[in-house]
């Protein structure tokens, strides 16, 4: 499909779930609203990679970089936002709204058990959740504007006239690829998910500090994703790999080490938010070098990283919660950063033979 058409139409169903959001009524519905607006997540992520390795291909390091900002840029602002919009109604550290759920349940639970859709309680989170959803729409609108332009197709017949490159282990390199991925993601998200509980239960951290630590954690991964476009065009990617596998080994290390010092677990996440920023979207840049990454190509190593974020977080939560003496989220991040430390080298050295 035309990468323009393909995104624009997700985008639109994204704003669709977002606007449908709020109004839901029964769970039923709400998990079809949830899985749309994740099946249009899923086609973004990988389409998104892969339209800049089309438009750019192995120059387009800075760009990719950009992108992956604007992820992390998003989840770093949008839960602030939320608490703006929803006041003192959102309660701090807590991702749920239970709340709104009683008050909707207790005003006429009886019409609600009958009604798929209905105006909640608190409008304040219907503005928060169409505030995004509009947002969304005009970037779909802007898309849709892309694909009516003659100039897409020009610049899509340039990109196809270069020739493309295939690795002689083209396969086992996105084999490679899938499982760094996996690996990657899988810490990223188990960090960002569990410090707060982590830093409260294990370390004795006040509530208002652990929110800081998330903070900081999130807030350096979107900084060090915003410098690392201007960094991308003068270090190579697979340089920035390194130098991001180097950071996440030291601080995971610090961080088992000296798991119950709360200045350790400030310093050390602060690094590791900063070391994880650029694996991503420098792993994309990377392997497009050595090979060429069509849809097909990219959306399977972007499987992997899905797969990581749902399975690792999951199995790790249950762990941490039959163990609660034990680190285990930082033995976790601290396995993931020598899985990939080791993998790259390999990755290298299957890259770099014939092509």
């Amino acid at each position: 499909m035309n990468h323009f058409l393909l995104l624009g139409l997700s985008m639109l169903a994204t704003t669709a779930g977002l606007y449908l959001i709020p109004f839901c009524k029964a769970a039923k519905v709400l998990i079809t609203m949830i899985s749309v607006f994740g099946v249009s997540f899923g086609i973004l992520d990988t389409g998104g990679n892969v339209l800049i390795l089309a438009l750019w291909g192995d120059r387009g390091a800075p760009h990719m970089q950009a992108l992956h900002f604007s992820f992390a840029l998003g989840a770093f602002l949008a839960p602030l936002l939320a608490k703006l919009a929803w006041g003192t109604t959102a309660p701090a550290g807590n991702h749920t709204e239970p709340g709104w759920h009683s008050g909707a349940l207790n005003s006429s639970s009886e019409a609600h058990a009958r009604s798929l859709f209905g105006v909640p309680d608190d409008m304040n989170l219907v503005w928060a959740y169409a505030s995004i959803g509009t947002y969304i729409l005009a970037v779909s609108v802007f898309l849709f504007a892309l694909l009516c332009k003659k100039s897409s197709r020009q610049t899509k017949s340039t990109v196809s006239a270069q020739g493309s490159r295939r690795a002689q282990h083209h396969k086992a390199l996105l084999c490679l690829l899938f499982l760094f991925f996996f690996f990657y993601v899988g810490a990223e998200v188990t960090y960002g998910s569990y410090i707060f509980s982590f830093a409260t239960t294990h370390v004795g951290m006040e509530e208002s500090q652990a929110a800081g630590l998330n903070s900081v954690f999130w807030g350096t991964f979107a900084a060090c994703r915003g410098l690392a476009i201007f960094f991308a065009r003068y270090l190579q990617p697979g340089a920035m790999i390194v130098l991001s596998n180097v950071g996440s080994l030291v601080s995971c290390l610090f961080l088992v080490l000296f798991d119950k010092s709360p200045l350790c677990l400030w310093i050390a996440s602060a690094v590791y938010g900063a070391s994880m920023a650029s694996t991503f979207p420098s792993g994309v840049s990377w392997i497009e070098q050595y090979t060429t990454i069509n849809g097909k190509s990219a959306a399977f190593f972007v499987i992997g990283g899905a797969l990581g974020e749902m399975a690792i977080p999951a199995v790790i939560g249950s762990l941490q919660g039959q163990y609660p003496d034990l680190p285990v989220v930082l033995y976790t991040c601290l396995v993931s950063a020598v899985f990939t430390a080791i993998l790259f080298p390999v990755m290298y050295k299957l890259a770099t033979l014939p092509l």
